[in-house]
């Protein structure tokens, strides 16, 4: 895309093993990113068939501006969620937007299932479906290196390469099954590991070593110094360097809004023995960056396990941040960082969302205590606070051991209406709930956001502008930034960037890259994305005024008090019929 008129698009089918490339002027329009994998994913969609079927599309896409300015660094993917039954759309950094751009591909289109199990080589002039059955049912850790080593022989440098693979739970088809990229980033939810497990795929190797000229060379490097330099010497990404993003448990703890216990409370006693201050002091060894980002925002938390008598230790390594503390640690009611960095382990060896793996075990647990539930089903005595039966519970639920973990598999909402606690799953839409209970805006938000996350449209900063509440103003704020994202993740930034990436500093990055964008362009091309979004989720049969919300979201004080069930149908109502209005409207 850089310096070029057109998106070249890499077509793959699994099953007869073609290749073809497309060179797309049309595309430009989306800029890059979730805009060219929106419009290449609602072209190569299936709505009438399930959401693992072999002919459903997987699209990765890069940004128009990847990896040649600081904190570009991501990867989207998108592809049906089989734990929604609509839009899955997931990002991750690391090094895996740097190398397709090195390989010269803007987006990747997989389709068809492969006739045995296999993972993908691809590099600048050659593609080729490769035999995985060796490493079928590895580890996250063991197929890593399997995939380094395999491909290592082929002079291809590690710095130039990425790898990203599943573990069991996708092979399974665990509905919110993760994918792993270089180790520690993630395209972590809405299942596009059961996706990739459903086409016999069990990962995806990327080497590029292209070289790619700046064209205004003078332009670029004096925008390069100044975003750098915001970057590395500014308060604007200090946080996110320094304890990163579990700095957010005081804060979200002292104003109520921490889900704790399956939220049964919005504040957690412990908070201060696993906040970002006390893993930092007891377990943090080194902080790392995703390639092309100068923030080193990625902590990397280190534990000694056990596992055999005479002291025999080894030393387990995890990245953690605060999702992942919070869904494995404050929501289960654990206050030992060492019991949450062990929980985390789990989660990535096997291939599990954290998020939702954390939110459905809430739910079992207070289900077992309530009686929906028995110890037959669950095999372990789950208790709030008792992390050893976790551990156990993790790999049942990843492994689908009997009826019952494979319905949790499929998450919260589906175990539900199976054993009953509904009122209780801390799910909306399908998608297990993030860690804010901050207000009307958290909750319609991942109500009407795209993709059912805090991510689509930030509600929960809008709970805490310290601004009163107004119903209308909440509903336009929510969709105007649901826009704004579409557009910011066409570059695609990191969001932890935004405050870096401005609107005249988006103009002028990609200027200096040879567009010519305005203010207005930003608007239309943001817009454009979204309704492309609606009209995907229409198509698979998505109605916002059809989430039904669980009671205790309700009964649970928020950090704005208790919410009125009321207030938020309202809310949905009137976003639902903005969108509608939107979708039939002329133009952007």
């Amino acid at each position: 895309m850089i310096n070029e008129k057109y998106i070249k698009v890499l077509y793959i089918n699994l099953e007869t093993e073609k290749i073809h490339i497309e060179h797309r002027e049309d595309l430009m329009q989306y800029l890059g990113g979730v805009g060219i994998a929106s419009k290449l994913f609602l072209e190569n969609l299936k709505p009438d068939l399930p959401p693992m079927d072999a002919e459903q599309p997987i699209v990765f896409a890069i940004g128009a501006a990847t990896y040649v300015f600081p904190v570009i660094t991501k990867t989207v993917a998108m592809f049906i969620s089989p734990l929604t039954g609509e839009l899955g759309e997931s990002y991750a950094g690391a090094r895996l937007a740097m190398t397709l751009l090195m390989a010269g591909y803007d987006a990747v289109v997989i389709t068809g299932k492969a006739k045995k199990q296999s993972y993908l080589s691809i590099a600048t002039n050659n593609v080729s479906v490769k035999d995985a059955r060796a490493i079928w049912g590895l580890s996250v850790t063991e197929v890593g290196q399997y995939i380094r080593d395999r491909e290592r022989h082929k002079g291809q440098a590690d710095g130039k390469r990425s790898i990203l693979y599943i573990g069991p739970a996708g092979e399974n088809g665990v509905s919110f099954a993760g994918v792993t990229v270089d180790t520690y980033r993630h395209f972590g939810r809405l299942g596009l590991g059961a996706c990739m497990g459903a086409k016999n795929l069990k990962a995806i190797s990327v080497y590029g070593n292209r070289s790619i000229p700046i064209l205004n060379h003078k332009k670029y490097l004096k925008l390069y110094q100044q975003l750098y330099k915001k970057s590395t010497v500014t308060e604007y990404m200090a946080k996110y360097h320094d304890s990163g993003t579990p700095e957010n448990i005081m804060p979200l703890n002292k104003g109520g809004g921490l889900p704790t216990r399956n939220m049964r409370t919005n504040s957690f006693e412990e908070a201060g023995r696993v906040c970002g201050e006390s893993f930092a002091l007891k377990n943090l060894v080194r902080k790392m960056s995703c390639t092309g980002c100068p923030v080193g925002c990625i902590h990397i938390g280190m534990y000694r396990r056990e596992f055999d008598k005479g002291h025999e230790y080894e030393a387990i390594s995890v990245s953690y941040d605060y999702e992942l503390i919070f869904a494995l640690g404050i929501f289960l009611g654990i206050s030992n960082t060492d019991s949450i960095i062990a929980l985390i382990n789990e989660v990535e060896e096997y291939g599990l969302d954290a998020i939702s793996t954390g939110v459905c075990l809430g739910w079992a647990t207070d289900a077992l205590e309530k009686g929906y539930i028995t110890d037959e089903d669950t095999l372990v005595n789950l208790q709030f606070g008792k992390p050893e039966a976790y551990i156990t519970a993790i790999g049942n639920l990843a492994k689908g051991v009997n009826a019952f973990y494979q319905a949790l598999g499929k998450g919260s909402r589906h175990a539900a209406s199976i054993y009953g606690g509904g009122e209780f799953a801390m799910q909306i839409a399908g998608n297990e709930m993030a860690g804010y209970h901050t207000g009307y805006g958290s909750l319609v938000g991942a109500a009407v956001g795209a993709r059912h996350s805090h991510l689509d449209n930030g509600g929960y900063s809008l709970d805490q502008n310290n601004e009163a509440f107004d119903e209308d103003k909440y509903v336009d704020a929510l969709f105007t930034e649901e826009c704004e994202r579409c557009m910011t993740n066409s570059l695609i930034m990191c969001l932890f960037a935004r405050k870096i990436y401005d609107r005249q500093t988006i103009i002028d990055s990609l200027n200096a890259l040879g567009w010519t964008l305005t203010d207005e362009d930003l608007t239309a091309i943001g817009r454009r994305i979204y309704k492309i979004k609606l009209e995907i989720k229409k198509a698979l049969g998505f109605r916002q005024m059809g989430v039904k919300i669980p009671k205790r979201f309700f009964e649970t004080p928020s950090m704005n008090g208790i919410l009125d069930e009321d207030v938020v149908k309202s809310m949905i109502r009137k976003y639902s019929e903005k969108t509608e209005e939107f979708l039939t409207s002329e133009g952007d």
